[in-house]
């Protein structure tokens, strides 16, 4: 499997679902106005976690193979999904700490391939997971969690929801990057909340279940 960062919250997930096949997943696709330049994408299913205009760009993804299904498999909100062996539940959740009064509802998503669970918090604003969001859960591999703060979760925030779910490894996202324009805490913040010194920035990470250590939690720096 790899996990590619394309900025803000999206992300590219590509899973080997047997031989010569992939199926590729899309995170979250954000639109221009944010100051990013829109990745060409291609998805055989794609999540949309809130209806805000950096995160449902659904016109910027085509289908991965458009010979079978002319758009990809769009979900946007809560349910159990099963398409091309992977396996998507969406959980209900706030895009602020009002119960969503000041900026609406956020679909949690856990995706479950390649014998991994993966889980993207989208634009969580809870300052915790709520005991029925966290079963839902269930345990994760790989989390990728807002960290910016303004509009979510903050980087303390940020450390005790991880603190809640535990995953193997955690990969943060939607924090300042050079031409980004709104004004959101650096990837540093929530490196010195969580205790990390430095962390090596990767173009992506290719993992399999025999990579995941049940000792050690890992923190992962994508490059955008």
């Amino acid at each position: 499997m790899q996990i590619i960062w394309k900025g803000q919250s999206c992300f590219q997930i590509i899973s080997s679902t047997g031989k010569n096949n992939h199926v590729s997943i899309v995170v979250d696709p954000y639109e221009e106005g944010i100051g990013l330049r829109v990745p060409k994408l291609e998805a055989d299913i794609l999540l949309v976690t809130h209806k805000h205009s950096d995160h449902n760009n659904v016109k910027a993804v085509s289908a991965a193979s458009p010979e079978e299904s002319k758009s990809p498999f769009l979900i946007d909100g809560p349910g159990e999904y099963e398409i091309k062996e992977v396996f998507v539940q969406g959980i209900s959740s706030w895009h602020d700490d009002k119960e969503g009064k000041e900026q609406g509802e956020n679909t949690i998503y856990t995706i479950e391939t390649e014998e991994l669970k993966l889980c993207h918090l989208g634009d969580i604003g809870q300052k915790e997971i709520t005991d029925e969001q966290l079963e839902q859960i269930g345990e994760v591999d790989v989390l990728m969690i807002p960290v910016g703060g303004v509009g979510t979760i903050s980087a303390k925030e940020a450390v005790n929801i991880m603190s809640q779910i535990e995953p193997k490894i955690t990969i943060p996202m939607h924090y300042q990057i050079p031409k980004l324009n709104k004004k959101i805490d650096g990837v540093d913040k929530f490196l010195k909340a969580v205790g990390v010194k430095s962390v090596q920035p990767i173009s992506k990470l290719t993992i399999k279940k025999k990579d995941v250590s049940e000792e050690e939690a890992k923190i992962i720096v994508l490059e955008p």
